[in-house]
């Protein structure tokens, strides 16, 4: 039979040692282990909060910069609407004051009354042509009667020369112009259905529809933004 020997109290102390030093250095090695995993979980975890925190001011910051070039977009806008309406304003009563200047003029092509004669002569007698009926009424100021009986004989002539009509214009005495008026004669035909304003305010009138654009371009020049022209 074998022997068990027994192990003295040094051997039992030295095996326990070792085993205590053994088990010290299995619990060192995992815990290096546990740190060195716990260090790159938290490396891990810091870098995505790192980055989302980086994404998030990111995203406040574009916010903020489109907020930003959008309310300088506005302001931009609001500040050339507003200048661009003065200018427009600034510009219309500039015409404004051209129109009313001609209006307060108007009266005085009637002080030299040949001068006057010839202009009642030429509105005659493009109402003449126009309505081409031999028989018409003119209606004048009171005042201008006389002239007007002169200028619608000499454009009765001239008609006759031109068109080889007669046309006979008589004054329509109960139906006056307005002595208000600055002057020039209304031509009526189509028994008293169709009329030809041609007094001085209506050849205004007439004249800020069509010379308006023509005033514009030659007071401030082309207009960059018209498309179209006629």
């Amino acid at each position: 039979m074998s022997q068990v020997h027994a192990l003295s109290d040094d051997q039992v102390g030295q095996e326990l040692r070792k085993m205590t030093a053994f088990i010290k250095q299995e619990a060192e090695e995992k815990a290096r282990e546990i740190e060195i995993k716990a260090n790159e979980e938290f490396a891990i975890e810091k870098s995505k909060l790192v980055r989302q925190e980086t994404d998030a001011i990111d995203s406040a910051y574009a916010k903020k910069f489109k907020q930003a070039q959008m309310s300088q977009q506005i302001t931009r806008s609001t500040v050339a609407n507003k200048t661009r309406l003065k200018v427009l304003g600034a510009r219309q009563e500039l015409l404004d004051d051209i129109f009313e200047a001609a209006s307060a003029q108007l009266a005085d092509a009637t002080k030299d009354e040949g001068r006057y004669k010839d202009i009642l002569k030429g509105l005659l007698l493009e109402g003449f042509y126009a309505m081409n009926e031999p028989e018409l009424a003119i209606r004048a100021r009171k005042a201008d009667y006389d002239v007007v009986r002169q200028a619608a004989e000499a454009a009765s002539e001239e008609y006759k020369e031109k068109t080889d009509k007669d046309v006979k214009a008589t004054i329509d005495e109960e139906n006056p112009v307005a002595e208000g008026s600055a002057g020039g004669v209304i031509i009526v035909g189509g028994n008293g259905k169709i009329d030809i304003d041609n007094t001085f305010e209506a050849r205004l009138n007439l004249l800020k529809d069509s010379a308006l654009p023509a005033m514009r371009k030659a007071l401030f020049g082309d207009n960059p933004n018209r498309k179209f022209f006629d």
